[in-house]
């Protein structure tokens, strides 16, 4: 078997780019409508049809559900223009990270994939994952969901020889985070709540023109999947576990593979391997800029792609004179 780069450098991974870029452009027609389900129903049939430019064997092994829950990008479904000739590839996929966002016009919205070789990126079910995450240059060891939120935030001070107060964390603005806000502005630490999208607040640990620093709370497991092969790509670590409110999420996982229902998953046992990480702005953010529609038609778009094996990040500007295909 041909090693992980051996095989996605047979995938021109900047037409990971296009994919992406084709999902942002279709949501970002909806920007502001209020109209989530229309917004991501656009997205995706953009990025299904973008994948078939694609020369490869790709599977989805995280979409929008289920084959009898979604018409397409649905868990197990072939994807690419080399069904059974190219590489095998593994995709997880977000085609617009942010619903919500886009139907009000909000910050952070995304068009998101992630791809590996086969079997290297875990096939996480629809559940929520406790999350914790920061970015480079840290000690191994530095997170740790087994503590507190304040003994993780010393942690991080200490190793970055601040005080806690001086500790940025973002938290996805949810009722179940009261506490834990609670707790953090208690120790005195700056507290960012952003409304949805935490593939984006993950990331944004990476970047220090962010100033935030360490990223806490629960989220969609999928997007923990596309957030550890970004931080694959640029460094950083993750800890995160799998949370089931009733027995019919804990069947979900044992059909995906998931016997340890109470396992703390590592960075790499989220994303192993080589990977890719894609990302396209729809709204503007953190860490990208938005859609512009721009007169005479043009617009641009502003993407970023990461690779693990070489560590590279390209910033993408793009700029269209059509509807990508």
């Amino acid at each position: 078997m041909p090693q992980a780069s051996d095989v996605l450098n047979r995938v021109l991974v900047l037409e990971m780019v296009r994919v992406t870029e084709a999902a942002a452009i279709a949501a970002s027609h909806l920007v502001g409508r209020g109209d989530e389900k229309a917004a991501d129903a656009a997205a995706v049939e953009a990025m299904r049809k973008a994948f078939d430019e694609l020369y490869m064997d790709g599977t989805v092994v995280i979409g929008e559900g289920e084959r009898d829950e979604a018409p397409m990008l649905y868990i197990g479904e072939k994807v690419g223009g080399a069904p059974g000739k190219g590489p095998k590839i593994d995709i997880a996929l977000d085609p617009l990270e942010g619903t919500t966002i886009t139907a009000k016009a909000g910050p952070n919205a995304l068009a998101v994939l992630a791809a590996a070789e086969e079997g290297c990126l875990l096939n996480a079910p629809d559940v929520y994952m406790e999350k914790i995450a920061v970015g480079p240059g840290y000690p191994e060891g530095v997170i740790d969901l087994t503590k507190t939120a304040t003994e993780n935030v010393k942690s991080v001070a200490d190793a970055k020889g601040v005080k806690p107060e001086e500790i940025i964390v973002c938290v996805l603005d949810r009722p179940r985070h009261e506490k834990m806000i609670a707790e953090l502005r208690e120790i005195g630490c700056g507290v960012v709540l952003i409304g949805d999208g935490d593939v984006a607040g993950v990331i944004a640990t990476t970047n220090p023109e962010t100033t935030i620093d360490i990223y806490m709370g629960s989220g969609g497991a999928p997007e923990g999947v596309l957030a550890c092969a970004a931080l694959r790509c640029v460094g950083g670590q993750f800890k995160g576990k799998l949370l089931f409110r009733n027995d019919d999420e804990r069947a979900r996982a044992r059909k995906w593979g998931i016997d340890d229902l109470d396992r703390i998953y590592d960075l790499t046992d989220l994303a192993k391997g080589d990977c890719i990480f894609a990302a396209t702005g729809v709204t503007d953010g953190s860490l990208l800029s938005g859609v512009k529609h721009l007169k005479g038609g043009k617009m641009t778009t502003d993407s970023v792609v990461m690779r693990a094996s070489s560590r590279t990040v390209r910033w993408i500007k793009g700029e269209h004179h059509r509807e990508p295909v």
